[in-house]
């Protein structure tokens, strides 16, 4: 049994490291691509019109929820907020069983 786990967790950390490699290889695709796109920008029009902010918010968006993807960051529902809903969830379940039959 304790064998299956530790494997169980070997698989979950290796998944989670692919994750995050994943992620820092998109973040290089984009500092590469989006100064590509600066510097085409400047050569066409001196960023007169600084058409490639587009690009470059875009793909920052998509960024931004790849890191708190890979990084299992969510600020306002995290796994503290799911426990404290749970234990929140039962007391109400027993205080209502309780005064139920009172």
């Amino acid at each position: 049994m304790d064998n299956l786990d530790n494997e169980s967790k070997y698989h979950r950390a290796k998944e989670r490291v692919a994750m995050i490699k994943k992620f820092y290889s998109n973040l290089m695709s984009y500092i590469v691509f989006i100064s590509f796109l600066a510097g085409l920008n400047y050569y066409v029009n001196e960023w007169r019109h600084p058409w490639f902010l587009w690009a470059a918010f875009g793909w920052g968006i998509g960024i931004v929820f790849h890191a708190i993807k890979a990084f299992d960051w969510v600020p306002f529902m995290n796994k503290n907020w799911e426990d404290r809903k749970i234990k929140e969830f039962m007391e109400e379940e027993n205080n209502h069983s309780n005064n139920k039959w009172s």
